[in-house]
């Protein structure tokens, strides 16, 4: 009897031993930051969790501002930002910071106006004063001008700025202040900046708020990435391009403004107001952020994370309303996620 207790309590003792060695091996990896690629990065990474047997890979949208400073205090194993980072924030990390362009997008702008009236055009002299509280309602002459085939209401705007500390706020200011020497002076680039006061400037957090908040206040026009719009069918502007040309977002606009790009040693690039006649003009690539120094074990999983978005997270860029990375590209970000140790 003594001896069957023995074995009972040995095969007990192996069973738990069993259980925990299993629990050992499951790993949940925690992301934070940007709101911009969302619903593509939620689409890979429970997909990706699903194809990992133990893996477990969760993302919170903060927005890029609270991304870089989970980062920083290390509350995270990865980010992602709009904005990528500064090397003073940069330097705040000891274990060094490996940035990847994961996928790109457009942002555009998001309106909503009685009959729902379609393809507005918004000249690239319009809607920077749109943005500074200059042009304030929609009757306004040079609106009118520019759609002669609409009729536009007489119908205060309100604008819908991110309230958050945001990437996408930084790629657009980062345009407007590239193409209107006013916005420049008065508002400038950042990820959180001084808007013009006005009660008819309201702000909301993140995509998805800005995306509500336009589509629920009659007037309001807002900036937000294009996969939000698709989504939830916006009403988009068609916004004029620096050869003077109004290029629809969701086509190839978006490719051809990235192509121009030319990607410094650490793969930090801008396209503020491409050139090509045939691009969208507000566009932007978006990255994740990775520790260059960490877990062994973490380390690995993130590289295959990585993989996976440059393989079969391309694969679905384009029907979510993202822009596919070029091959050139790919080719670049899967060298350097070799830095991820």
């Amino acid at each position: 009897m003594k001896r069957q207790l023995t074995l009972v309590a040995a095969a007990a003792f192996a069973l738990a031993a069993q259980i925990s060695q299993a629990n050992s091996e499951d790993l949940r990896l925690i992301g934070s930051g940007a709101s911009f690629p969302f619903p593509i990065y939620s689409a890979w990474f429970k997909d990706f969790s699903k194809k990992t047997s133990g893996v477990t890979v969760d993302y919170q949208a903060k927005g890029s501002g609270a991304g870089i400073q989970d980062l920083i205090n290390k509350t995270v194993d990865f980010a992602a930002s709009d904005a990528a980072m500064k090397p003073e924030e940069i330097a705040k990390v000891a274990d060094g910071v490996v940035l990847l362009p994961m996928t790109a997008g457009e942002i555009v702008l998001a309106y909503n106006l009685p009959g729902q009236p379609k393809n507005l055009k918004l000249p690239r002299d319009v809607y920077p004063d749109i943005f500074l509280g200059k042009i304030t309602n929609w009757s306004d002459p040079r609106i009118a001008a520019a759609n002669p085939e609409l009729k536009l209401p007489n119908l205060p705007i309100t604008v819908v700025r991110r309230s958050d500390s945001s990437g996408t706020t930084f790629v657009f200011t980062k345009h407007l202040s590239a193409i209107s020497p006013a916005f420049k002076e008065q508002v400038g680039t950042g990820t959180n900046v001084q808007w013009p006061q006005s009660d008819k400037i309201v702000a909301a957090p993140k995509n998805d708020g800005v995306t509500a908040t336009v589509k629920q206040t009659p007037g309001a026009i807002g900036y937000i990435e294009y996969g939000y719009a698709k989504l939830t069918k916006a009403d988009i502007a068609l916004v004029q391009n620096k050869a003077g040309k109004y290029v629809p977002a969701g086509g190839k606009g978006g490719a051809i403004a990235l192509a121009s790009a030319e990607f410094p040693p650490d793969l930090i690039v801008w396209v503020d107001d491409p050139t090509a006649a045939e691009a969208y003009p507000i566009v932007s690539f978006t990255w994740m952020l990775f520790y260059q120094k960490q877990d062994p074990a973490k380390a690995e999983v993130l590289r295959k994370l990585v993989a996976y978005g440059l393989t079969d997270g391309q694969k679905i860029a384009d029907s979510m309303g993202y822009i596919p990375l070029p091959s050139s590209v790919i080719e670049k970000v899967k060298a350097a996620s070799a830095k991820i140790q």
